[in-house]
């Protein structure tokens, strides 16, 4: 086990009196979360997905309306297209026609993909009310509801329209993730994945030593992981709110991995699948430059993520081109993330196109 008390709140500390706690407890104890954030009860608006709901909105509405709380819950289609204009529109004209106030606050229930969605209407419906995570994805437990990134996503590629909106409180109950899908406890490992290679080289240590327990989803590894992952998420977003330094070595393999799931299209990879191909790349940049770097240590862990077949027709030149559109590049220039080695990452944009290229090919098991 990793020597660390998981009962205990993980704080982010930002600038002002906007910190919030990312809390781990059974759903059930939810309304003394919500009191010990000022979150108090009224209106509220909860937006989840049909898969979770089937799960969980009764339970979550029992939870709310014993404790004093009218909920309305509106409940969307499932997957990467409801990052969409036309379900933020449909937010707002329900949310609207029940007339909130400032004071109604809009719970997330679910995954990546309904965190960032609540999260963009929580920042734009009368400009801001309060949000909660209540995150049911492993993905979105250890990434995505921490840090304040909401928005949604447009035909130029992932995330290009959205805002900083930080959350009001994260709560986390990582036995939701039981009922999570398979591939969907495997995409989620990505993100685990990258924090320890990033930031953590004991919590990848400790990874690569219980790896089977981690992939089969062992009762016994499941908290201990959650937790540190999203600590090291957590101090990172402290230390820089609005990615204008250390925060970008968070998207390690995201450049990669989303120009590969734009030009495959949206919902044939996951996002941790994509991003699985993305550190490959990545892996593979970082060792052209360290050559200290273990790169067969870390791709012997990430090779026991599942990955679907991609398309022949994926090649290196479609991927550099959808690249150009990526929110992370700097002026012309392409930002990545590479590691001096394991637990120790940093930022460039001095990469060559031949660079780019070989990556992508070792990523995509072609020759170069």
């Amino acid at each position: 086990m990793l020597l660390q008390d998981t009962s205990k709140p993980i704080p982010v500390r930002l600038s002002g009196d906007r910190s919030y706690n990312i809390v781990f407890d059974v759903l059930e104890r939810l309304p003394v979360a919500l009191r010990n954030a000022s979150v108090r009860p009224g209106k509220v608006l909860v937006i989840t997905d049909t898969n979770v709901a089937g799960h969980y909105r009764s339970r979550l509405d029992e939870i709310l309306t014993t404790d004093g709380w009218d909920p309305l819950v509106l409940v969307l289609p499932a997957g990467e297209t409801t990052k969409s204009p036309k379900h933020l529109q449909a937010i707002y004209d329900a949310a609207l026609a029940w007339h909130i106030d400032r004071r109604t606050p809009v719970v997330a229930l679910g995954g990546g993909v309904i965190g960032d969605l609540a999260g963009y209407a929580a920042a734009t419906l009368l400009r801001g009310l309060p949000f909660v995570q209540i995150p049911t994805s492993l993905i979105a437990q250890v990434d995505s509801a921490i840090g304040g990134k909401t928005g949604i996503n447009h035909a130029e590629g992932k995330n290009l329209i959205g805002a900083f909106h930080q959350p009001n409180l994260v709560f986390v109950d990582p036995k939701l993730l039981f009922t999570l899908p398979r591939r969907e406890w495997h995409s989620g490992l990505a993100e685990v994945f990258k924090h320890a290679l990033i930031k953590d080289a004991v919590f990848f240590d400790w990874l690569e030593s219980n790896l089977s327990q981690v992939i089969s989803r062992h009762p016994s590894t499941v908290g201990d992981l959650v937790y540190r992952a999203a600590s090291v998420k957590a101090a990172v977003v402290g230390k820089d709110e609005l990615e204008h330094g250390e925060r970008m070595i968070l998207n390690f393999g995201h450049t990669f991995g989303h120009a590969l799931e734009k030009v495959v299209g949206y919902g044939v990879l996951t996002h941790g699948e994509a991003i699985i191909i993305g550190m490959r790349a990545a892996l593979q940049m970082s060792r052209r430059f360290h050559s200290g770097l273990d790169q067969s240590r870390v791709e012997n862990v990430l090779q026991h993520i599942p990955l679907p077949p991609l398309p022949s027709t994926v090649g290196s030149a479609d991927l550099r081109s959808a690249m150009t559109t990526d929110k992370k590049r700097d002026q012309a220039l392409l930002r990545f993330i590479l590691l001096k080695r394991i637990g120790k990452a940093y930022v460039t944009s001095d990469i060559s196109d031949a660079d780019i290229d070989a990556a992508l090919d070792h990523a995509l098991g072609r020759s170069h």
